[in-house]
């Protein structure tokens, strides 16, 4: 892989992991396009890692409250009654908890869908849809009122569908940002809470994924050379912004305004999958 061709895949990886158009399947269609079949393992993990940092820089005071709560959990000792009391009172403890629960429905379809990763992964025509139906689900975005509910009035039970959402969309063309955020809005979340518990969802997914991918990368030798260190410097620095300007535009209920976008290349990938 040329230096060019890491860092381009590295701003488009930065770019859609965060914008609602699925970095995965982007990442099918650049790969496609430079002619790279199997890029190396430790070249995508470094992508995905240089997007957490993104999202840990972005996050920092929610991410620095979270771990306070969990000191204050521990102070709490085996009492029931003040860990409820916490989980209803402690926002930090009560977003800590949301994150624990959406996790547990992600790890597990993830875990299923890995099976089938390379069959997914290796098809245009599989992306094509999948981008077809993100656009879909972002478009009805485009009803929902903000409804006002925050962090204290998100319950578990919307936790584990985001989670679920969330664990499809290890397929490649379905948005992870779109299809958690859009489910957290149709929940009735307030657009702000919707989109922070999206991103800060990710992490676990992220580092999960990353320390099961390490494990085969180290088995077949680990390479880290300049394109793939270029390559997450870039994709670290177009996340961050990325992930700034997404967050101010679901803040503004426009999210849906990427429809089209995941439309026109759906019906790209498709066409190309059948004309090949």
């Amino acid at each position: 892989m040329e230096l060019y061709q890491g860092v381009v895949l590295g701003i488009l990886q930065g770019l859609t992991e965060f914008l609602p158009v699925s970095s995965s399947g982007h990442l099918v269609l650049g790969q496609n396009f430079f002619g790279i079949t199997e890029p190396a393992l430790s070249f995508d993990i470094s992508l995905h890692l240089g997007t957490l940092f993104a999202v840990a820089v972005v996050f920092y005071g929610d991410i620095k409250g979270m771990l306070l709560a969990l000191l204050r959990l521990t102070r709490a000792g085996g009492s029931t009654g003040r860990v409820k009391r916490l989980l209803m009172e402690d926002r930090d403890v009560r977003l800590g908890a949301l994150i624990l629960v959406g996790s547990v429905p992600t790890a597990v379809l993830g875990l299923i869908l890995k099976e089938y990763a390379h069959a997914l992964f290796s098809s245009i025509l599989i992306v094509g849809v999948m981008l077809m139906v993100t656009g879909t689900f972002l478009w009805f975005t485009k009803r929902v009122t903000d409804q006002g509910r925050g962090i204290r009035e998100f319950g578990f039970g919307t936790a584990l569908l985001i989670g679920f959402c969330q664990g499809l969309a290890v397929m490649p063309g379905i948005s992870r940002s779109g299809a958690t955020i859009a489910v957290g809005l149709f929940s009735g979340l307030d657009r702000e809470t919707a989109a922070r518990y999206s991103f800060l969802l990710s992490m676990p997914a992220i580092v999960g994924a990353e320390i099961l991918s390490l494990r085969e990368s180290f088995a077949a030798g680990v390479g880290i050379d300049s394109v793939t260190l270029w390559g997450t410097l870039a994709a670290f620095v177009a996340g961050f912004f990325a992930l700034k300007v997404l967050l101010k535009i679901v803040r503004q209920g426009r999210i849906y305004m990427f429809a089209p976008y995941c439309w026109a290349a759906g019906i790209i990938a498709i066409v190309s999958g059948v004309i090949s």
